[in-house]
């Protein structure tokens, strides 16, 4: 097992839950999606382009699904929190009734489309 998986199945619920659906969606709507293991959290890329992180944060009490490049999904932007952040933009959930699979899926294969785009442009 990769350390990105135990990442996963070390969590205690409901994190773990929320990540084994945003797992199981990510890689049904992205088969050739690569899960790493990168900054000590669970990382997808599809090739050498990162399609988004997974992040259990227990001290606020959601998981974060951070998404790179997020100026190419603006018109999802009445779901993603920015927070300050300059290139990321997240979705949250607090429990595995907030996920709306369609929305997650439509960002997703938004996300897909930067394959080889870079993210940040110094």
């Amino acid at each position: 097992m990769n350390p990105a998986e135990e990442y996963i199945l070390n969590q205690p619920d409901p994190y773990r839950s929320i990540l084994l659906h945003i797992q199981m969606i990510i890689e049904r709507t992205i088969p050739e999606a690569e899960l790493k293991y990168k900054w000590r959290i669970p990382c997808y890329y599809h090739g050498e382009t990162p399609i988004c992180y997974l992040n259990a944060s227990h001290k606020k009490q959601f998981v974060d699904i951070g998404f790179w490049h997020s100026a190419s999904l603006s018109k999802f932007d009445e779901y993603l929190v920015s927070e300050n952040r300059k290139v990321v933009k997240s979705l949250r959930y607090s429990s595995l009734e907030e996920i709306d699979d369609t929305i997650f899926i439509a960002i997703l294969e938004e996300a897909k489309k930067q394959k080889g785009k870079l993210f940040y442009n110094k």
